[in-house]
């Protein structure tokens, strides 16, 4: 089997759509032995600054000598971004041989009628290859909601994090923030320990609090009073916490409450008898790097890349942009058709001189038509462009060097304009 076989089967469960329930990853957990109980967790979900916060403590727990897997969705860069060990990624090698141990698996099911799903597979192998790996400890990203998702296959972890609720996936978790916190609610297991992110929309920490309260688990929620904001720039923030200070790569006013938030898991991780120093702790978080998730890929002019896909995302690029991208700015831009396009443009729209859309190359893409005609709404020129080439020649055509260039809309749309923006401003 080549690489391009083991990701062409694991693609080919796309046509089953997505499953919720538990029942079909726990067959297919048992078939491959229960891997998933022979590693400890952490668990994040939540619909904003789950990445960030999985990145953060992956990278205090690597930084403090733990072999540390990490399981991230989507990506950017590339698929086998999805598992991590150490900070890096399975390798091609390694992703055969996973596909080729679970496969048989997942035939054996299908013949039973039991169809496995391409994020359960996707699952499976993760956290097969972190059992296999001997992992201390991974750190698993929620796909989606939380109690049906595919990563909730796990035994009570070390620790979890319920993160920002906002509406995302309606048609799936339900049309409400309340609606939506339950569901995700259901990464609280018995007795387990948690952490809420410290600002949510009312209704919120009632449910997260009435979970907590019926299961027998510790609810933290980070105190912002004992967080004191140094400074920001678009290179990151820098913050002061019980003494300590702390350096983070990631950009804007939100990811001082993420830093809250991993700080509360590294107090519980702590207790849990894991040894993590201070200077683990400050060196994880100075090191910790997400692609595309406002990362600057160039100065003069600025150039930056942004994957975040909703409304809580379209917020926070609306505030990093006011306070640290003053001038003209032109953005390229790429969604999918199951995003609400038209209130991220109501957001970050007007914040542009200038938008080019693209369609990414993906089945849930929007078109750049529809994208622009969306746009044209909120900013006074935008210009619909036939590929990612196209769309970065119409966006330098008029831009000057204090001007700024910002890739925004998707991870899908930001995986395939990166190698693009990096060769024309780097030469990489």
């Amino acid at each position: 089997m080549t690489y391009r076989q083991a990701v062409e089967k694991i693609d080919s469960r796309l046509l089953f759509g997505m499953k919720p329930g538990l029942e079909r990853m726990g067959a297919l957990m048992e078939e491959l032995g229960e891997p998933h109980r022979k590693v400890k967790f952490v668990h994040v979900c939540g619909t904003n600054g789950k990445g960030s916060v999985c990145t953060l403590v992956s990278s205090v727990l690597r930084e403090s000598g733990y072999r540390t897997g990490l399981n991230i969705s989507p990506y950017v860069l590339s698929f086998r971004e999805r598992f991590q060990i150490d900070g890096a990624m399975i390798t091609e090698e390694e992703l055969i041989q996973e596909v080729e141990t679970i496969w048989p698996a997942v035939e054996r099911l299908d013949a039973k009628g039991i169809v496995v799903s391409e994020f359960e597979l996707v699952t499976a192998i993760a956290l097969h290859w972190f059992a296999r790996k001997g992992c201390d400890i991974a750190v698993l990203e929620v796909g989606m909601g939380g109690l049906h998702d595919a990563t909730n296959i796990i035994p009570t972890p070390e620790a979890a994090a319920v993160m920002s609720i906002s509406l995302d996936h309606t048609a799936w978790l339900g049309d409400t923030v309340e609606q939506i916190a339950l569901e995700k609610s259901g990464i609280i297991k018995q007795d387990g320990r948690v952490v809420l992110y410290p600002e949510q929309q009312p209704g919120v920490r009632d449910i997260i609090q009435g979970v907590c309260t019926g299961r027998g688990a510790q609810l933290r929620i980070p105190d912002m009073s004992k967080i004191t904001l140094l400074s920001q720039d678009i290179d990151g923030t820098d913050f002061e916490a019980d003494g300590l200070k702390l350096h983070t790569p990631f950009l804007g006013e939100h990811q001082v409450k993420n830093a809250a938030t991993t700080l509360e898991l590294v107090e519980i991780l702590r207790e849990r008898g894991f040894d993590i120093p201070d200077d683990s702790l400050t060196e994880g978080f100075k090191k910790a790097f997400i692609p595309a998730r406002m990362e600057v890929l160039s100065r003069k002019p600025l150039c930056l890349l942004d994957g975040g896909h909703n409304p809580g995302c379209a917020l926070a690029l609306k505030d990093a942009l006011e306070r640290y991208v003053p001038g003209r700015r032109t953005a390229i831009m790429g969604m999918m058709a199951d995003k609400d396009s038209a209130a991220a443009l109501e957001t970050v729209g007007p914040m542009f001189q200038k938008i080019v859309t693209v369609r990414p190359e993906n089945p849930r893409s929007l078109s750049a038509e529809d994208l622009a005609k969306t746009a044209s709404r909120f900013c006074p020129k935008v210009i619909p462009a036939g590929s990612f080439k196209e769309a970065l020649d119409r966006a330098m055509e008029d831009l000057r060097e204090e001007d700024a260039l910002i890739a925004c809309g998707s991870f899908y749309m930001a995986g395939e304009l990166r190698p693009l923006l990096l060769e024309k401003f780097t030469g990489r």
